[in-house]
């Protein structure tokens, strides 16, 4: 379980800013995002070796 902890004067938003990037750097919204339905084996494999996608160009 991430914590953070409020510093004298700080501001709420400013400490939910850095939950959330600890978050981000622990991975554990992506996991949870990632539990939150049953994925086959299968589509787990066809997901992994798409891998990442990035997409070049505008509009």
């Amino acid at each position: 379980m991430s914590e953070v902890k409020l510093k004298k004067g700080e501001p709420v938003e400013k400490a939910l800013r850095r939950l959330k990037k600890k978050l981000d750097r622990e991975g554990t919204l992506r996991e949870a995002r990632a539990h939150r339905h049953f994925e086959k084996p299968s589509e787990k494999r066809r997901r992994k070796a798409r891998g990442p996608r990035i997409f070049f160009g505008g509009y």
